[in-house]
């Protein structure tokens, strides 16, 4: 048995299986405090948890109140093993979030301060993008 810690993904081998239970996305940002903001203040995310890895990196676990999905920021300060050249967006391709609205809720994003990428009339008003601080996507799925 493997365990985090306290509210968080506890691993148990499961009869034959490795009990393995999708926890969250990890997300390699360039600037902590700037992420932070836009995931709480623009998306409206809660942290979670937080905490330094044993490699001398920093971890931030976001989620929506009501979802049991997470996004962990993850920062290497320079000079840490893991700090290369960051590439932005290029490591991931997007991530996802339902919303009842997408064109409502992508100009209230766009307000705030999300980069729009795919904007209404640019492709079907169900399906838009923004994205953030370091260039990573969000898709706005709006539900049916």
């Amino acid at each position: 048995m493997w365990e985090r810690g306290k509210g968080e993904a506890v691993l148990r081998e499961a009869q034959g299986g490795v009990g393995l239970k999708f926890w969250y996305t990890g997300i390699r940002v360039r600037n902590l405090k700037r992420s932070l903001d836009f995931y709480t203040r623009v998306l409206g995310m809660k942290e979670v948890r937080r905490g330094k890895m044993p490699h001398g990196g920093v971890y931030v676990g976001l989620r929506f109140p009501d979802s049991k999905n997470e996004i962990e920021l993850n920062y290497y300060p320079r000079g840490n093993r893991f700090a290369t050249k960051y590439v932005g967006g290029e490591e991931m391709d997007h991530l996802g979030f339902v919303v009842k609205n997408a064109k409502r809720t992508y100009g209230q994003l766009v307000a705030r301060g999300a980069k729009p990428i795919i904007g209404p009339g640019d492709t079907k008003d169900t399906e838009l993008y923004v994205a953030d601080p370091d260039g990573i996507w969000i898709e706005l799925c709006q539900s049916s």
